[in-house]
């Protein structure tokens, strides 16, 4: 039985939800799609150990957040609309008991911004209710979603990840177990998934072929969990074990952890982006923190494009880490050029027409005394449309920086994501329709330097092979259908 405890439609948690934003335009950084998260561990508060792992992988989404558990054959859900501390409370988890938890955070990609399309999707089979939680992108969704409704599959949502849901139920109720009905249902799915999906009899994380997405393994006691990242594994006190593999299905129980590998042709294509910005820092990728990474993209930086300065700061928070590494290959000082106000998160009270007027900053703050008469390096990890790039500039002038070079520790992003990252149409995209040298007139800067494609690759010590860098390159690793690129192009032009 399914006991969704989820608010009304009308009864949103988030009392200010009908209120506008202060800032309705797409923020200049590529947004990511989800985070998810699942444990198998009976005797324990799976609920709140799932609460913790959604707080820690905050950063992969902000829409929604959502917990389903399983109790024997009974289903406890509870989703909404906001940030996981808006959404959940003592007294919601409390009602979300079992022995086996699968949590989300949305960031939508696939689907428009509803509750209704908040996550874990749960559909009913004849073995029992399914729960998933879904990181990425589909590229085939026009023709699954045909092929389930020629076999009179019914939807609720907009969502790829529903899809994937219901396509599992499909095969379930036509005489497979969960693990054929599973493998038998990726199959028919061409994209992006990282996925944690509770049954009553156990749990599965599975990645596509590529592993576009990550998901990790991790061991609290003796109980196994599933995260989109290590620091979700940390804040709980569980061990990092591996990563799902590509084209792996990982399957928990009582008995532990079986693997199989459902893919026969894998090929690792990480998006190279999770380590330049997606990921926390303090997440392992390849036996590493990301800050460590990302501190070599910076002396990489400095070794192909170094410049007189007297200071190298970075944007916070993405940029720092890259803006020390800058700092100790070049010589030249790193300082704090710019404090970020950590506590602005969503507000829902529009700044007066005064302070938008005077191009108050309510996220950062230049320190004029840091940056007065100085010559400026300032790095950051991507620029997509250049907005932001423009307004920080600005401020930076405004403070008495004397001269301004922008830095950047990833090459420019010249095509859009079909994979799990919102990134605009190409046409929007800055580097795509100018030089360098006129992105540098656009934002007002007196030098700019993007990382090499090369660079960015070779940092990571890694085969440089088993990265997607298609927003770099072009070069999809999952062929994109056209009808794909038209609908992104129709949804942007329409702003939705």
């Amino acid at each position: 039985m399914i006991k969704n405890h989820s608010p009304a439609p009308h009864q949103s948690s988030d009392i200010f939800s009908s209120m506008p934003l202060v800032d309705t335009a797409k923020p200049d950084k590529p947004e990511e799609a989800c985070g998810v998260f699942g444990i198998y561990a009976p005797g324990e508060d799976v609920a709140k150990m799932t609460y913790f792992g959604l707080y820690a992988l905050q950063h992969r989404g902000q829409e929604s957040a959502g917990i389903a558990t399983f109790a024997g054959d009974d289903v406890h859900l509870y989703k909404d609309m906001g940030l996981v501390s808006q959404v959940f409370n003592e007294g919601v988890l409390s009602k979300l008991e079992g022995n086996i938890a699968v949590g989300h955070n949305r960031y939508s990609t696939t689907g428009s911004s509803r509750a209704v399309n908040a996550q874990p999707a749960v559909v009913q089979t004849r073995l029992g209710a399914l729960a998933l939680a879904h990181n990425g992108n589909l590229v085939n969704t026009g023709e699954l979603r045909e092929n389930l409704l020629a076999k009179k599959c019914e939807f609720i949502t907009t969502t790829d990840s529903e899809m994937i849901a219901v396509a599992i139920a499909y095969e379930v109720d036509s005489g497979k177990d969960w693990l054929e009905a599973a493998i038998s249902a990726f199959h028919l799915c061409q994209g992006a998934f990282s996925l944690v999906i509770g049954t009553p009899d156990g749990l599965m994380g599975a990645r596509d072929p590529n592993g576009i997405r990550p998901l990790v393994i991790g061991l609290v006691g003796d109980r196994y969990v599933l995260s989109s990242e290590t620091c979700g594994l940390d804040i709980i006190g569980a061990e990092y074990i591996r990563d799902v593999e590509p084209g792996e299905l990982v399957w928990i129980t009582e008995a532990g952890l079986a693997s199989f590998h459902w893919s026969q042709k894998p090929e690792r294509k990480l998006c190279i982006f999770e380590m330049i910005y997606f990921a926390r820092p303090d997440s392992i990728m390849n036996e590493e923190s990301l800050y460590s990474y990302r501190m070599r993209l910076g002396h990489q930086l400095a070794l192909e494009s170094t410049v007189p300065a007297d200071i190298v700061i970075g944007v916070p928070d993405s940029g720092v880490p890259a803006a020390i590494g800058f700092s100790q290959r070049s010589g030249i000082a790193y300082g704090e050029g710019l404090i970020k106000n950590r506590y602005v998160g969503r507000t829902f009270i529009q700044p007066t027409q005064t302070m938008r007027e005077s191009g108050i900053k309510m996220k950062l703050n230049p320190l004029k005394d840091v940056l007065q008469d100085k010559r400026v390096v300032m790095v950051d990890d991507s620029i997509v449309r250049g907005t932001t790039s423009r307004k920080i500039i600005q401020a930076l002038r405004d403070a008495g920086a004397r001269e301004i070079h922008l830095r950047v520790s990833s090459p420019p992003v010249t095509h859009p994501c079909f994979y799990g990252i919102d990134t605009d149409n190409q046409d929007q995209l800055i580097a795509a329709t100018k030089s360098v040298a006129e992105i540098a007139v656009q934002i007002g800067v007196d030098s700019l330097a993007y990382l090499s494609w090369e660079g960015m690759l070779q940092a990571t010590g890694e085969d440089t092979n088993s990265f997607c860098s298609a927003c770099f390159t072009g070069d999809y690793p999952v062929v994109i259908p056209d009808v794909v690129k038209r609908s992104k192009l129709i949804l942007e032009k329409a702003g939705v």
